[in-house]
């Protein structure tokens, strides 16, 4: 293992007590209700629309046993930078997290900035490009946006939420949950009452962020906002206010595959398949221009004819320039 793990790993960090109980705590009847949409945009402090965030919670089954898949993404542009983060976690019932996809980019002019992370739990341990032992209490960028919807439905953050977590740069730190109470704020054309909550995630090499995000009474996400950036994560519609119950019959799902133009990378590899093609077909025009002239001519030609089988004509036009054909009359059939 490297000399910094050795280092990072001297500092013994634990969760707290009451944290460790409030995970025991949660039941499947509130996991049922944390299962919805959010839907949130990115502005501006001027208030100019940047992007966009979402989150999706279903449940499924991973390692033959019921979970939870929540994907969470958001894409925008900051100082007409496009920047953008993908979530794909599988949580057990108690926001243990199975396995996390955490993907980062920032398209700079000359570069593009890839940051990628994944980790997935065997044997009481999670592998994140090295092997570390997770102890009670650890919460993934995953399980904190579940997390924070039990906070919301409970109404309540109670003392001493301190939990096992990542920082940015993968390094165990711990995160810190507080209550910011209710406060009135606007969504769409209505003025509704929110519950805050404050996260703080301590950094081993940098300092602490913080992000203060506020929910409507059913657990929809209502704002985010990282403190200290001049953007915000807010709601512009009201969604439908659902409430649903445990049934021990509802069906699970298998685990599926992801939709590749909700994934980040596969998205992101697409358009850079896509500029690549359009190169190659744009420089081997221009390697042979009589393909625009011929073409040109056929098109002329067709357009001429006017043929009622557009097959077959193309066939006869054609066929002269095949090697093997033998010689003969063409647009016998095609002709008007």
């Amino acid at each position: 293992m490297e000399e910094t793990a050795t280092t990072e790993e001297a500092v013994e960090l634990k969760a707290s007590s009451e944290a460790i109980a409030f995970l025991s705590s949660i039941r499947a009847a509130e996991m049922q209700r944390c299962l919805f949409e959010d839907s949130l945009v990115t502005v501006s402090e001027g208030g100019r629309e940047l992007g966009e965030f979402k989150v999706t919670v279903e449940r499924t089954i991973c390692r033959e046993q019921p979970c939870l898949l929540l994907h969470a993404h958001s894409h925008g542009a900051i100082d007409n930078t496009p920047c953008g983060t993908a979530i794909t976690a599988y949580l057990s019932l108690n926001l243990e997290t199975l396995e996390q996809n955490h993907h980062e980019y920032v398209k700079l002019q000359d570069h593009r900035l890839d940051r990628k992370c994944h980790m997935v739990q065997h044997d009481g341990q999670l592998v994140v490009n090295k092997i570390t032992t997770v102890g009670e209490g650890l919460v993934s960028e995953g399980s904190n946006l579940l997390l924070l919807r039990v906070f919301a439905l409970r109404k309540n953050v109670p003392e001493n939420m301190t939990f096992l977590s990542f920082d940015q740069d993968t390094h165990i730190s711990t995160s810190t949950y507080k209550e910011l109470g209710c406060r009135q704020q606007t969504a769409g054309e209505e003025v509704v009452e929110v519950f805050g909550v404050e996260r703080t995630v301590d950094s081993v090499e940098d300092i602490p962020a913080m992000w203060h995000c506020y929910f409507l009474s059913d657990g929809h996400l209502a704002s985010r906002v990282q403190v200290g950036s001049p953007v915000t994560m807010r709601l512009l519609l009201l969604p439908l206010q659902t409430h649903t119950e445990v049934r021990d019959d509802k069906p699970v799902f298998e685990k599926r595959s992801l939709v590749w133009e909700e994934d980040m990378q596969m998205h992101s590899m697409f358009l850079d398949r896509k500029e690549e093609l359009k190169a190659e077909h744009a420089s081997y025009l221009r390697q042979h221009p009589e393909l625009r002239t011929m073409m040109a001519d056929f098109l002329q030609f067709l357009l001429l004819r006017k043929p009622s089988d557009v097959f077959v004509f193309v066939r006869e036009y054609f066929s002269p320039f095949a090697s093997l054909q033998p010689p003969g009359s063409t647009f016998n059939t095609s002709s008007p």
